[in-house]
């Protein structure tokens, strides 16, 4: 009696299951991944619904806590030297962005002065960090 062979197929491994966790773990990665660039102070940003401004790429980070402290990038300085090193970055202050990430408590006083430190230094851009506002289910 004469049976039929059947023909072997090689074994095959599907490999769309595995880019897809590959993928999913990807994406959690993303979106639970945060970076914070706040320095030594503790500053609480205000929450605005409005568009985010694009990132210049000369900028000047100025820190204002909420009990008045001024951080220039990472370094305290007062009132005075804040001046001397805005007054330092001369005609190329026109092109670069004062970005002044104020504490929401800080007091509205202290953040129109250095807003207008910025003006006099002759920065063309000012720019102020806030948080995206949080939005109720």
């Amino acid at each position: 009696m004469a049976f039929r062979r059947r023909k072997r197929e090689d074994p095959k491994v599907e490999l769309t299951p595995m880019v897809d966790v590959v993928f999913l773990l990807l994406i959690f990665f993303m979106i639970s991944t945060t970076f914070v660039e706040t320095p030594g102070i503790s500053i609480k940003l205000p929450e605005s619904s409005s568009q985010m401004a694009e990132k210049s790429p000369e900028e000047v980070k100025v820190y204002l806590s909420k009990e008045g402290e001024i951080s220039l990038e990472n370094e305290r300085l007062t009132r005075s030297q804040l001046d001397d090193r805005l007054r330092s970055y001369g005609p190329r202050a026109g092109s670069m962005t004062f970005l002044l990430l104020a504490d929401e408590d800080a007091r509205h006083g202290r953040v129109v002065q250095l807003m207008d430190a910025a003006r006099l230094a002759g920065f063309g851009k000012l720019a102020i960090a806030t948080e995206s506002e949080q939005k109720e289910p």
